[in-house]
């Protein structure tokens, strides 16, 4: 086996086992047996405390804002109160939260949940449309918001029978059906957490999918689920250390306190538990973005000795590409996880370059997994470039072919998976539910393998993948291919439509300034180097950036219907 695999196993054997900290139990549902973590919380207001623990000490830092995790608590604690007290809120009521990351949005999730309500996380980049679809799908009454999704919401308060809770609300004058979050928890300042009966089976929240096809459905989780996957978080991380005992020593001695940047939504699970639940619990201090911009990152990394920093591929590009990469003081940084997106080899060979002491990751996972899946971080993230980690402890995997039908070790098969850290189902979704979920397992919508030691290798979203004459083509294969060019920013292919070949190949690609690449050079560089059928027969430039979604994703679908909108074929 692969020694830096071997360590790693060697790492989850030992604190895995019997009297362990994360001691492995099978658990029974629905007559089903699911690997679990025996002392694990059992509902996320256990999973909180530990973060009551840390008192005065400071965990956020918002523009100039400094909150200590007492604080924090105070605000979370006159939520609970207010929404049983005074706005008739009952377990298993579902609240949602929409606005930007800020402190408060941290606080209303763990109020709301706290107070055995379900916490309705919605996208911020959403506007009128979409905000009330999913307020309507979900049944909130309530909502917290800020005075932007207020705007949008407002007109439509009084005839839904909503009630909005606005942070951040400014010197305007409330609209009906709306309060002041100050004036909301007015009458609960220095309440404690009410007491309230939660059952692990119990929902403890419902995030809405991005919605590529139709429109987005509600993944509703329970308290279960989300305090596995945070158990399951932290022994990965513990395996990690302990798989990688020179990295952590230079961290220890580096003398900067653990601090990690969000720049992740907080409504996205990568936000929500790799930044926020973790550092939470850990007592780490969270430097939170308002938004993604390259030169606050580094202004933050500087000023506030950031140390940790996770974020889609396309944002750890733009950060250590950036020209004022080194005219800031970024010696604190050390630990950079990707997520989100396949890592190009470019990145992490950056990683290495830029960064002093490096320790990097990279995992899968996805928000009907709790964001579990797969994960490494260390040396073996430098070993096997690409690759999206190993398997988790408490995650199952099965590679299927099109007929459902198990592939051999290391050819691309559609990726089922299993974990007590699935969600319940899709909310009011039974035909989608039907569709994705079978007799435990989920239908992730990824094809992937695993080599011979135990590597994931994502190959490409399943609705992605193109069929040219009947050949298999990953448009992430050429992509990241296309990527280790020094000169290439970004770029993007898709499969198009062709009467003798069935699909072809397009790819678009943006350079750097000054770059001369031109269509046959990009064919030459990739018939080096992938199989012929695979070399598109398309290639365009992009002179200005390629859209992307709030996760910093590029949207597929939209350039490729702008493509085959100008050559003709909308």
């Amino acid at each position: 086996m692969d020694p830096i695999k071997q360590r790693f196993d060697d790492a989850y054997r030992q604190i895995t086992a019997s009297g362990s900290p994360w001691e492995l139990a099978s658990v029974e549902l629905e007559g089903r047996a699911f690997k679990a973590f025996r002392n694990a919380a059992s509902d996320i207001r256990e999973l909180f405390a530990a973060g009551r623990a840390h008192g005065d000490r400071e965990f956020l830092v918002y523009e100039g804002e400094r909150w200590s995790f007492t604080r924090l608590f105070a605000l979370a604690d006159a939520i609970s109160n207010a929404l049983i007290l005074d706005a008739a809120v009952a377990k298993g009521d579902r609240v949602a939260i929409a606005m930007r990351n800020y402190p408060e949005w941290i606080a209303a999730f763990i109020g709301i949940t706290s107070a055995g309500a379900v916490a309705v996380p919605l996208n911020s980049w959403g506007r009128t449309e979409e905000l009330e679809y999913a307020l309507d799908d979900a049944g909130a009454r309530v909502v917290f918001c800020d005075h932007q999704r207020l705007e949008y919401l407002a007109p439509r308060l009084g005839e839904r029978g909503s009630l909005a809770i606005v942070a951040r609300s400014g010197p305007e004058a409330m609209p009906e059906h709306s309060l002041t979050l100050e004036s909301f928890v007015s009458g609960h300042t220095g309440a404690t957490a009410p007491h309230v009966s939660i059952a692990p089976h119990d929902l403890a929240m419902m995030l809405y999918t991005s919605g590529t096809t139709g429109k987005p459905k509600g993944a509703a989780s329970t308290h279960l689920a989300v305090c596995q996957a945070v158990a399951c978080f932290e022994c990965s991380g513990t395996a990690a250390a302990m798989a990688n005992p020179e990295a952590i020593g230079a961290m220890m001695q580096s003398g900067f306190a653990p601090t990690v940047m969000l720049a992740y939504p907080l409504f996205h699970v990568s936000g929500l538990y790799s930044v926020f639940m973790l550092s939470l619990r850990a007592g780490r201090r969270i430097v939170m973005m308002y938004k993604w911009d390259v030169a606050n990152a580094l202004e933050y990394i500087e000023t506030e000795r950031v140390t940790m920093f996770t974020g889609a591929p396309s944002m750890l590009l733009e950060l250590l590409e950036s020209p004022d990469f080194a005219g800031h003081d970024t010696s604190s940084l050390m630990s950079l996880g990707a997520g989100g997106a396949a890592t190009p080899g470019k990145l992490a060979k950056l990683m290495f370059e830029r960064v002093r002491n490096p320790f990097p990751g990279a995992g899968w996972g996805m928000t009907e997994t709790n964001a579990l899946g797969s994960s490494f971080t260390g040396q073996a993230f430098g070993h096997r470039m690409g690759s999206s980690g190993f398997v988790q402890p408490i995650i199952e995997l099965r590679f299927l072919d099109e007929e459902g039908e198990e592939v051999p070790q290391g050819v691309p098969g559609h990726i089922w998976l299993k974990s007590i850290t699935l969600i319940q189902g899709y909310w009011n979704r039974p035909d989608a539910n039907a569709k994705e979920f079978r007799d435990g397992w989920f239908n992730t919508g990824d094809i992937g393998y695993l080599d011979s030691d135990g590597y994931l290798f994502l190959s490409d979203r399943a609705k992605d993948m193109v069929i040219r004459g009947g050949e298999n083509v990953y448009p992430l294969e050429i992509e990241s291919t296309l990527m280790n060019r020094p000169d290439v920013i970004e770029t993007v292919a898709f499969g198009v439509p062709d009467e003798q070949m069935g699909e072809e190949v397009a790819l678009i690609v943006r350079t750097a300034a000054g770059a001369d690449l031109d269509a046959d050079t990009v064919r030459a560089w990739l018939r080096e180097r992938l199989a012929g059928f695979k070399v598109p027969r398309y290639v365009e430039f992009a002179s200005e950036p390629l859209p992307r979604n709030v996760m910093q994703k590029i949207l597929k679908k939209d350039i490729r219907a702008d493509f085959l909108r100008r050559h003709g074929h909308a």
